[in-house]
């Protein structure tokens, strides 16, 4: 379990005061701030949330969707066309940004962190099971082990699609039980052969929503400021 620590830098486009975070997201921003001498790494570290896309197919509840997080994992689930939040009783809606992950067995990697929970707004890092291929989310000692990055975003003029691996491999997987549909990624590009076991995989698209005030408000981050780091613990 990573112990969280107070601990504070300046970067204006990021996450204001209060944040709670895992020890291993401030090394990130230690590291981030290393390599911000580069503008376009600034950028990446812009808030947003993730929609759904399916080009060229009928996608039903899968085109239009939102990303969320709950239960370790991140789903599709509905979104509200109104507000473009969850729908009620819907999980905790992706919001958050790249930042460079903190591993000195690694090169420079591009990590992706999102909030987990608005009160306290908690930031760990998504990650790809390396066994199950399944896109989870832990702190940085229960992701580690796993497919951290690097994640970024395609190269249209809006940069909106996400990849990792510059590859936008994400399926999505029908879980057995009523769950819903799960986010993967297919890293062999064989369908998830050997992993899917029978599922319905559909691929999908992951687009970058950067989000304003209002929202980053409700799901746990602030539009502008300094990180701030309070002294508490993960639960």
């Amino acid at each position: 379990m990573d112990v969280l620590f107070g601990f504070a830098t300046a970067f204006p486009i990021v996450a204001s005061s209060a944040i709670a975070v895992t020890t291993g997201v401030a090394q990130g921003v230690s590291e981030q701030k290393r390599v911000n001498a580069d503008a376009s790494n600034q950028v990446r570290m812009l808030k947003f949330h993730l929609d759904t896309s399916l080009e060229g197919v009928n996608g039903g509840a899968l085109h239009n969707a939102i990303i969320t997080l709950h239960d370790d994992k991140v789903w599709v689930e509905p979104k509200d066309p109104e507000t473009g939040w969850p729908v009620e009783g819907a999980g905790h809606p992706f919001t958050g940004f790249y930042i460079a992950y903190p591993d000195d067995a690694r090169p420079y990697t591009r990590g992706l962190v999102s909030t987990i929970s608005v009160d306290p707004p908690v930031l760990n890092w998504v990650y790809i099971d390396k066994d199950t291929l399944e896109l989870k989310y832990a702190s940085r000692s229960g992701s580690i082990e796993h497919h951290v990055g690097s994640f970024d975003w395609t190269g249209d003029e809006d940069g909106s699609g996400v990849t990792f691996d510059e590859w936008e491999g994400f399926v999505a997987v029908k879980e057995e039980g009523g769950k819903g549909w799960g986010v993967y990624f297919d890293l062999e590009d064989d369908g998830l052969k050997g992993v899917a076991k029978g599922r319905q995989v559909r691929e999908l698209g992951l687009v970058r929503r950067v989000i304003t005030g209002q929202e980053v408000n409700k799901w746990g981050l602030k539009e502008e400021g300094n990180i701030g780091f309070k002294k508490t613990r993960e639960v």
